[in-house]
């Protein structure tokens, strides 16, 4: 497929909040493993935010956006039938010009040791889309190093009937980008949450930490019967689970869902859970959004609150013990902080959010004063992704509305330069919500 010689691409010049629309060459293939994809949707996300402030620092102008779905249009020497039965991902051998797909935020090879072990945040080769190593999506035209890992082909090769083909088709490319980031990353703070030891006492109903072992096995049998022997039993206040989330941005918000859908599926009964935003206009949304899922599974209760507001709910709902967890998806100091305060002994603190070079400011001391279990990282995208994809494809009256009450799109708008400048602004002062571009528009 021939591609035109320029492309227009949103470039952030040093020393940050100056956006702009240039007209730049088009990416080309660079190496066997690349792919051309055209974009026809991509995201402007909180993380962006942080090389427009400034606070990652850079020297050069570089494009912009690390969320994006789109079309392959060029692949480089790798990709054919002759990969096949090569022990590569299997994309290597299917992917064809033309196909539909959406891309992790970051490259991943699979192939690696921590592409192997579901790690893929962490991929030996890893680059980040919107960077000073990669151009980034809010453009025509994105390079995809490694595409055969990091991209995910819609429909899947695995869907073969005409209705799982339309299902998979009638996905928008709008609702597709919240796969880039967002939504894994909501999936992945949740289920480090739920499935860490400190919370499966709760879960399981036994103990730390015969929770955490096999039900049936040896060991699991014979310490159970150990400590109900010195131990009286969970009582029924033991055993209700109360969850803080800080921070209702698209990340939070994706974190609730997730959060609905797993306690759900673990049939888990009267948990609570605090929602903590600055922003009124957060809170008011995320609690249209849970009001339209039905509220929390099994009778559980769902507040909305300030910080003040969500630390006395808390010291009420718990006599003052405080929550089992708090997920931090802000990335500040202060929210860790929040978290901190807001947790229990033994309490399990997980932050998505993107944290800056300052140092952490709770100290060693008061973590081993609290047994804090204290989780850090960026999401590994490509291992949540199948996860996440459900999530999506479930609840679709959530991730495919734009403009809505309830909906986590606020706007799309053009790929040029009054949109792109006025979006950042906007998105930078907590105006509007998620917004896409549509580089073609």
């Amino acid at each position: 497929m021939s591609l035109p010689a320029t492309h227009k691409a949103v470039v952030l010049y040093p020393p940050g909040y100056d956006i702009r629309v240039e007209t730049l060459p088009t990416p080309k293939i660079e190496h066997p493993d690349d792919a051309i994809v055209k974009v026809k949707v991509a995201g402007l996300c909180g993380s962006d935010l942080h090389q427009y402030r400034y606070h990652d620092r850079f020297e050069n102008p570089f494009v912009t956006g690390h969320e994006f779905a789109g079309e392959v249009v060029a692949l480089g020497s790798s990709y054919g039938p002759n990969a096949a039965g090569s022990g590569r991902p299997s994309l290597y051998s299917t992917l064809k010009e033309g196909d539909k797909v959406v891309a992790t935020f970051s490259t991943s090879c699979c192939e690696c040791h921590f592409c192997r072990m579901g790690f893929t945040s962490r991929c030996e080769s890893s680059l980040l889309f919107g960077s000073q190593l990669l151009p980034g999506a809010q453009a025509q035209y994105v390079r995809v190093p490694k595409a055969g890992g990091t991209l995910f082909k819609i429909p899947p090769g695995h869907a073969t009937t005409t209705e799982e083909i339309a299902r998979w088709n009638s996905i928008s490319d709008a609702s597709l980008l919240l796969l880039a980031d967002i939504l894994p990353t909501g999936v992945f703070a949740v289920t480090q949450a739920l499935q860490h030891p400190n919370i499966l006492p709760i879960l399981n109903s036994k103990p730390f930490p015969t929770s955490s072992f096999a039900q049936g096995s040896t060991i699991e049998q014979s310490s159970t019967a150990l400590l109900t022997e010195d131990l009286p039993p969970l009582t029924d206040a033991d055993k209700r689970l109360t969850i803080a989330i800080i921070g209702l941005g698209p990340v939070g918000l994706c974190a609730v869902v997730s959060l609905l859908d797993q306690l759900a599926s673990k049939g888990l009964r009267g948990t609570r859970v605090i929602a903590i935003d600055l922003s009124e206009s957060r809170r008011a949304k995320i609690a249209k959004v849970v009001e339209k899922l039905g509220g929390v599974p099994g009778n559980g209760i769902f507040r909305t609150a300030t910080i003040e507001e969500g630390k006395k709910i808390v010291a009420d709902w718990t006599g003052g013990l405080g929550c089992n967890t708090a997920l931090e998806i802000v990335g500040h100091n202060d929210a860790l902080q929040l978290a901190y305060d807001l947790i229990r002994p033994f309490g399990v603190i997980c932050s998505v959010g993107v944290h800056q070079m300052e140092p952490v400011g709770i100290t060693g001391r008061f973590l081993y004063n609290k047994n804090v279990s204290l989780i850090f990282g960026r999401c590994p995208v490509r291992a949540i992704f199948p996860f996440a994809l459900q999530l999506l494809l479930k609840r679709q009256d959530i991730f495919a509305g734009i403009g809505e009450d309830t909906s986590l799109i606020d706007k799309v708008v053009g790929l040029d330069d009054e949109s792109a400048k006025e979006s950042y602004r906007k998105f930078e002062k907590g105006l509007c919500g998620k917004v896409l571009f549509e580089p073609w528009r």
